[in-house]
């Protein structure tokens, strides 16, 4: 029984005082940038992306009118 409590001990210190304590602080380090919201960088990326996916929804709409004048049973192709 000494030679289990010994075996079990060990683990649980060592989670104690190394792992217990980093997960904790990158806990509070993650929800406190998350209630910072966005840098100024992530604001401009997300910008960008939404600008090319206006983009690209006009190249779609475009590439579809083509098609649709050209092989107007394109949709039903599987």
């Amino acid at each position: 029984m000494d030679l289990l409590a010994s075996l079990i001990s060990a683990p649980i210190i060592i989670f104690m005082v190394i792992v217990a304590p980093l997960w904790i602080i990158m806990h509070y380090r993650s929800q406190r940038k998350l209630n910072e919201g966005l840098s100024q960088q992530e604001l401009l990326q997300l910008q960008e992306l939404a600008h090319q996916a206006e983009r690209m929804q006009e190249r779609i709409k475009t590439l579809e009118a083509i098609l649709d004048a050209e092989a107007p049973q394109w949709r039903n192709r599987v």
